[in-house]
């Protein structure tokens, strides 16, 4: 089942609770990218919470559907148009016609959108330093190369 690590707890008696799966430990890191882009996100002024920055970001810079963002976001179709009318009011996007097919809309990112979005691509960048300073370039560069692959079998929505 999983390996039993032992490092040293708190009381200096080793650890010999099963180590983190690696779904675990993707969570973590990807967690922690998220916190820090919606502390610089809220840092520069933009209140978005973290329920309607999980759609924002499956917004493509093209356009979406609204079934298109419920599917990529795992929500109900209600759920995920509720949090589009909020970033709508909010100026984040914008609701259009679909030039494609005129009976339906088409949601875009707005400039004030495309801000928020390059905050919070600084912060991830800040935080990929941080973890190429850790793991070294080599780890760096095969971790990277091995997501991407992964990606390949984990991403409906690539």
């Amino acid at each position: 089942m999983g390996e039993q690590h032992t490092t040293a707890g708190s009381s200096g008696q080793p650890d010999s609770s099963p180590a983190p799966s690696l779904g675990m430990l993707a969570f973590l890191a990807y967690r922690q990218m998220e916190m820090r882009s919606m502390d610089a996100v809220g840092a520069a002024g933009h209140t978005i919470t973290l329920s309607q920055a999980r759609l924002f970001e499956r917004v493509s810079p093209e356009g979406s559907r609204l079934t298109e963002l419920a599917d990529a976001a795992q929500l109900t179709k209600q759920s995920a148009a509720y949090l589009v009318d909020e970033l709508i009011t909010a100026g984040y996007l914008e609701r259009s016609r679909d030039p494609k097919d005129g009976r339906a809309k088409l949601i875009s990112i707005t400039d004030r959108g495309f801000e928020v979005i390059a905050i919070a691509r600084q912060a991830e960048a800040e935080v990929e330093g941080e973890w190429r300073i850790h793991l070294g370039d080599e780890s760096f560069d095969m971790l990277q190369r091995l997501l991407v692959e992964l990606r390949e079998v984990t991403d409906p929505f690539r």
